[in-house]
């Protein structure tokens, strides 16, 4: 079966946004192409250089690349592809607040350190079994919103997953789509020194 390229994507856009060129735009949305993206082509998306949000959401792509030419990408949205690894985001963690990246099947959180300016990850619906790849997020200066709900970590615990997640990351303002207040944080300190680090069979 053909797919679409990203070079086709972009000339679908721009039949949808008359008078308006790629290049020059800061919202780019290239979700569920038909036939669907299944790789991302750098000479095409670094041309985008003002781009701000860049959503390739509900296609079928499998492996993320280094897109140097999105100097100014604050929001990039792969969720629902075929992505197994987070990588490619050496270039662009700068300026990357943003990265969303549920239903699809990444087992670790590999490949986030350059993003320091990232606030928010949405990872629901993924393959994160181990309790320790959590941990990993603390190397991120800002991350304060996550989204870990439908990974097998959160699968047979006696206690709110969320509540594990805070006691890792104590740092983390909403949770699951839940905000950080006292009361919840409180329920944190009730849970005691033990934190899951089993991995999920």
């Amino acid at each position: 079966m053909a797919k679409t390229t990203c070079a086709k994507a972009l000339q679908n856009w721009e039949q949808d946004h008359p008078g308006e060129q790629p290049s020059e735009a800061e919202d780019i949305r290239l979700i569920f192409q038909n036939p669907p993206l299944d790789k991302l082509d750098p000479p095409v998306l670094n041309t985008l250089a003002k781009v701000k949000r860049l959503s390739l959401s509900s296609n079928a792509i499998e492996k993320m690349v280094n897109l140097p030419g999105l100097r100014q990408i604050e929001i990039l949205s792969l969720s629902r592809n075929n992505i197994k690894k987070i990588a490619g985001l050496e270039e662009i963690g700068q300026t990357l607040k943003e990265l969303w990246l549920s239903y699809n099947y990444i087992e670790r959180l590999d490949g986030l350190q350059p993003c320091v300016k990232l606030h928010t990850l949405y990872i629901g619906n993924n393959r994160i079994k181990i309790w320790d790849e959590v941990d990993k997020l603390k190397d991120l200066p800002e991350i304060a919103n996550v989204l870990f709900v439908g990974n097998p970590i959160y699968e047979n615990q006696k206690d709110d997953p969320k509540l594990l997640v805070l006691k890792r990351i104590t740092t983390l303002k909403n949770v699951d789509g839940t905000v950080v207040d006292d009361s919840l944080m409180e329920k944190v300190k009730a849970l005691g020194d033990g934190v899951p680090t089993t991995t999920v069979k």
